[in-house]
Parts: C-alpha cells; structure tokens; sequence
C-alpha cells in the first residue's frame, strides 16, 4: 500500500518541545513584520544559506519562501542568501553573515568540508546552527532538521518495483552528488529493497556531480549506450530524472521504461502525468522549513529546545540532535496530494498540453 499521509510526525513533537516563539523581521535581508510576542525577538537575527537554484527548483521556490514567511510571522531578523553552488561564495555569505550579527546560522552545506568550516567558525563566535536538509558529517551543527532520507530511498525502490512489476529487469542507478551524505542515504535505501529482488540486475550504477542535471544525461546516455536493454532508472530527484527521461525520448523509449524521482516538481508531476515517470518522492518542504524555523527562532530567543530524535553522524562520532519527517510516494493517481497540500498549484501544473491529463488525474 502507498502511503498518502503528509509527513507531520517529526514537527507535531516539536512544536510541543518548544517554547512560543516571538517577533519583529527581515526578507532576503529584510525587516518588518507584525508577528507577536515579546521575549528576546527583537535581538533574534537568523541567517540561512541555501545551496544553488541548479540541482532543484525547491530552494527558491518553496524552502525560501516558507522560511520567509515563518520568520516573518514570529517577526524576527533574518538574511536568506543562496550561493549558488560557488563553495567559496558559501563561505563569504556566511563570514558576512557572521559579521553582521546573526545569532543562527542554518546552512544546506554544498559538501561536508565547505559545510564544517563555515559551522566551526560560526561556533567559535558563539552562533547557534543548524544543518538543514543535509547533515555535515563531521561538522558541530547543533541540531538537524530533514527528512528521513533512508526511507526516501526506500520509497523510490518500492516505487520503482511497483511500476516494474515482476518481470526480469535490468536497472540502473541514477544517484546523486557523491559529496551529500543525502544521496549516500537514498542510494543506501534504494538498495535495501531492490538489491533483495533477484529478478533485477542492476546493470550500471553512479553519481552524478554536484547533482548536475546536464552530467546527468550524458552519464544516462552513456549507460544506455553500454546496456541496450535498460528496463527501470532508479533516479535519485526528479531533475536526474528529466535527464533520463530526456535521453530516453531520444530513443523512443519514454514511457517504456520506468523512471523514480523525488521533490514532487511541477516537472517531475508533469511527467508522472504524461506517463513519462514512475512516481516521485514528496517532502512537505513547508513542514520542513516550519520545524527549522521553530528551532531557529527559539535558539536565537537564547532557549535551549529539545529535539525529538538523533541523527549518527558517521565521521564526528557524535549523534546530532534531529527533526525527521516522513516522506510520502506520489504516483499518477495520487498527484492531487501535493496539489491539495499547496505545494504546487493546479496553474502551475495544468498549463498546456497537462490540461486534459490533470481532468484525466482528476485533479482540481
């Protein structure tokens, strides 16, 4: 059975951890705000560095502005900046951040070295963090708030047996940059289902840079080039695979052949709508980014909130403070979830020749 339950289950216990949180705000270095409460908020700065806007659009579309209007509301201070995957940029926003008086710092670490550094400074100036989304090994974030990524992987095997079915299968493995301990994860749950069906092989496997969608199809080329009879793509998001499907098209071979993804993009739907895609993996972003801001604000507050689970990181040793949410698997007959969840909108998604194959999904 798929799961249809939006992922709550890390941010319920959360909130009941945590202590009200106040006011007074910023946007990308922005300030207002008529959010409530009194306490320490008008000290309260936070800074969050996204990581590019290349690998998915759901930095800028969605993280961004859920944070935003978490910050908002609660009325605090704070400086969203994205660094567009220049490692050294990464670190010049966050030294400038640093400098100019942030008391949290949330990072999306472009690697687990660039990440560590940045998070070591901000400690050693007596700046709070936190690693959202992906864990810095062997970094000293305070706490970590993102999905549990292992079960993400799960779902996109499970999803990926689904559409296939049965039969003998040649598979490939599509995964993401090999310097995000995220994609070590999905890959890591990916294998825990199909490694244990015998009637896959999997033929050809590898990382892709960076998560860099255009490497992405030239790798996917190469892998058709090497193994004719590709039958299932385990892509680890749905950019790598729109980058399968693209190579797949040239070939005549879309819809023929499976593809998994993850993000629930307005693309990644389109084309689980247009048959193109097997399913995708949704992350309620917007849950997400709320339980981060919650920890953040409160940390900037001068609070110390618990957090409700742990997260082993393999290289400092230590396990880190966590909020984990549930990840949920989206297929062509359950598209209206993230619809309903207002994570895309029907505009957004319907547009064009996706008119008649959203009435089609049912979607409204």
């Amino acid at each position: 059975m798929r799961t249809r339950r939006i992922a709550v289950a890390g941010l319920a216990t959360l909130s009941l951890l945590l202590t009200a949180c106040g006011s007074d705000d910023d946007t990308s270095t922005g300030t207002g705000g008529d959010g409530g409460g009194g306490g320490d908020a008008a000290k309260a700065k936070i800074g969050v560095i996204l990581p590019d806007s290349k690998s998915s659009a759901r930095w800028e579309t969605a993280d961004r502005k859920f944070l935003e209007e978490a910050f908002k509301t609660a009325g605090v201070d704070y400086d969203i900046q994205n660094a567009q995957g220049d490692k050294a940029q990464f670190q010049t926003i966050a030294d400038q951040m640093i400098s100019g008086g942030v008391n949290v710092l949330m990072i999306v670490n472009l690697d687990s070295g660039t990440g560590k550094a940045v998070l070591d400074k901000a400690k050693s100036q007596g700046v709070a963090t936190i690693d959202y989304d992906r864990l810095t090994l062997g970094g000293s974030a305070q706490y970590y708030v993102s999905f549990d990524n292992v079960a993400v992987g799960r779902l996109q095997g499970e999803g990926l047996a689904q559409c296939l079915g049965d039969k003998e299968a040649n598979i490939v493995f599509l995964n993401g940059s090999p310097t995000d301990n995220n994609a070590t994860l999905f890959a890591e749950g990916a294998h825990s289902v199909l490694d244990e069906m015998t009637n896959y092989t999997a033929v050809a496997e590898q990382a892709v840079p960076d998560w860099d969608n255009q490497q992405a199809a030239t790798i996917f080329e190469q892998m058709l080039t090497a193994n004719k009879n590709i039958d299932g793509v385990l892509a680890a998001n749905d950019g790598l695979g729109n980058a399968a499907i693209s190579i797949l098209k040239k070939n005549n071979l879309n819809g023929e052949v499976p593809v998994t993804g993850q993000d629930a993009t307005v693309e990644g739907l389109q084309n689980i709508l247009a048959g193109d895609q097997c399913m995708t993996v949704y992350k309620a972003v917007k849950q997400e980014a709320d339980a981060a801001a919650e920890l953040a604000i409160a940390l900037a507050k001068g609070e110390s909130p618990k957090a409700p689970a742990t997260t082993e990181d393999t290289e400092g040793g230590r396990d880190v403070p966590s909020v984990l949410l549930e990840p949920q698997s989206i297929f062509k007959d359950n598209v209206q979830d993230v619809v309903t969840d207002g994570f895309v909108s029907k505009d957004d998604l319907c547009t064009g020749d996706f008119a008649d194959l959203c009435t089609e999904a049912g979607i409204s």
